[in-house]
């Protein structure tokens, strides 16, 4: 296929620079403990220095993928699947998320929400990071904000983005995996003294799976 027609598959959301997929438990926030099909797609600019999957970031290192391909993988699976990345949206995802939906599946998606909407979502997890914010529409979809907490400073930067969501949306305080040991009873003492979060865990990484 020449590059002009992958470029406008891609385009359309019709190709994707997939990184990987697999079936597992999620690890995170509200839906912790439930199995669901994970679609990582590359590319991501929000640069996150504690981020895990930073071989995620250059979407030119992930070859684009057929949506459709992706989709029946999926649908051998499981009836939920996690969009997340990289960064997704930095890619149209109203074709995979109506095609994931036409086959009876529920959309879910983990985004730091700092490019324009796009999706049909059956839940949405937006995790704002300081160096790109989320866009007015992501804050406004979200049902859920998962805040990750790196130092005493991400309190108050968590309470600042959890008055922009609205009123329904859970909110979550995770530790930075390389500082839970000091973060966690912080983040405990925290939560008590400020019952409307929740504490999110990557209870994935306490099992040792993907």
């Amino acid at each position: 296929m020449l590059k002009k027609e992958v470029q406008e598959l891609i385009d359309k959301g019709e190709m994707l620079p997939l990184m990987e997929e697999f079936y597992t438990i999620q690890g995170e926030g509200s839906h912790t403990g439930t199995a669901a099909y994970f679609i990582r797609i590359g590319g991501c600019d929000v640069g996150c220095h504690w981020c895990d999957v930073k071989e995620s970031w250059d979407a030119n290192l992930h070859p684009p993928t057929k949506t459709d391909l992706i989709v029946e993988n999926a649908k051998k699976y499981a009836k939920t699947v996690v969009i997340t990345g990289g960064e997704p949206l930095m890619w149209s995802l109203d074709y995979i998320t109506k095609e994931l939906r036409d086959k009876g599946m529920k959309t879910h998606i983990e985004t730091s929400g700092a490019y324009d909407f796009s999706g049909v979502w059956d839940w949405f997890c937006l995790s704002p990071k300081k160096t790109k914010l989320p866009t007015k529409e992501c804050y406004k979809q979200a049902d859920e904000l998962k805040m990750i907490i790196h130092n005493k400073n991400d309190f108050q930067f968590a309470e600042e983005q959890a008055e922009k969501v609205g009123k329904k949306c859970q909110l979550f305080l995770q530790p930075e995996w390389s500082k839970k040991e000091k973060m966690t009873p912080m983040i405990i003492d925290y939560v008590m003294k400020n019952p409307k979060w929740r504490i999110s865990l990557q209870t994935h990484k306490y099992l040792n799976i993907p």
